[in-house]
């Protein structure tokens, strides 16, 4: 038996986690995707799939035939627009899975914190953002092994891939995935930057991930040997659901000299960072929608995929 899901959104994020749904998923059945715009790409592959297009936004989802047997909404709009459609949303009971920088509900990292949200049973949970899904399990990878005061990461993107909704929301998005580098990263304090690479032709999605760690009391090979140990079995957990998924060369890690300036960048009170650790990432897409080089839009709908498999999985009893 299947769990019936809508998406509210017919962009490029909304169209390819539709195609991902009808593609790879056994557990979810997509009845549904929403948007306000009746000539989109997306609601016309919708009609092609079967799939009923809606192009009355929230409130023609809410007035939809069968809407009372859709149980979870994913939500690929803006962070603006997810406050309104969960609030529209919320007095029908459904599970709401954010795509927007919205955080209006805790952030999730499925190799992170998936069970303890499933646990919790949160009625809307935040996908961060494209380079939060990519970068933050680093970051909680290098957390586990010794203090992480300071976290930075870059994402850098193909601009062809970088819909209307994302360009609105990059504000959102820098301040979004800075606090889930610490909520969920683990980190002191995070930093987020994002680049949209105008390169001709398109550059597969790039992260750096740069921590400041406080590694005192454990001698350097150690450190260095726990450190690469604890990223490389991170990677291998993001691979699992987002194939594309790799580390571009070893983990670099180096003393941090006791003259640099770092203060500025770390809370008051921190200990002193002992090492600076540094993760190169590339993330190559399924090309289920867009070509291969937007990795940021496959490692976020795969991460949206995973998340609403396991909410349907823990409703039945049958969590993996």
């Amino acid at each position: 038996m299947t769990t019936k899901v809508a998406i509210i959104g017919s962009g490029n994020i909304g169209t390819d986690l539709m195609i991902k749904i009808k593609r790879l998923s056994t557990t979810l059945e997509v009845v549904a995707l929403v948007g306000i715009d009746p000539a989109s790409d997306g609601l016309a592959r919708a009609r092609r799939l079967g799939v009923a297009a809606v192009d009355t936004g929230v409130e023609g989802l809410t007035s939809l035939d069968g809407f009372d047997e859709i149980e979870i909404v994913f939500d690929a709009t803006s962070a603006k627009a997810h406050v309104a459609n969960a609030e529209v949303l919320r007095p029908h009971g459904k599970r709401l899975v954010d795509l927007t920088p919205a955080a209006i509900g805790p952030y999730v990292v499925p190799p992170v914190n998936l069970e303890s949200l499933l646990d919790a049973d949160a009625p809307d949970v935040n996908m961060v953002t494209c380079g939060g899904q990519a970068t933050i399990p680093m970051v909680a990878a290098i957390s586990s092994v010794a203090p992480v005061p300071y976290g930075e990461i870059v994402a850098s993107i193909a601009s062809k891939s970088a819909g209307p909704g994302t360009r609105a929301n990059i504000d959102e998005f820098t301040e979004t995935t800075a606090a889930a580098i610490e909520h969920v990263g683990g980190a002191d304090r995070g930093k987020a930057i994002i680049v949209l690479n105008p390169a001709e032709p398109p550059l597969i999605m790039r992260d750096t991930v740069l921590c400041l760690v406080d590694a005192a009391g454990m001698d350097d090979e150690t450190f260095a040997a726990q450190v690469a140990a604890s990223v490389e079995a991170m990677a291998k957990k993001v691979a699992e659901y987002v194939p594309g998924y790799r580390l571009k060369q070893a983990v670099q890690i180096r003393a941090v000299d006791p003259d640099d300036a770092l203060d500025t960048l770390l809370p008051e009170g921190s200990a002193p960072p002992t090492h600076q650790v540094s993760v190169f990432l590339e993330v190559e897409g399924a090309a289920h929608y867009l070509p291969a080089y937007a990795g940021n839009l496959d490692i976020m709908t795969s991460a949206a995929l995973r998340v609403g498999e396991e909410i349907a999985a823990a409703g039945t009893g049958d969590a993996r």
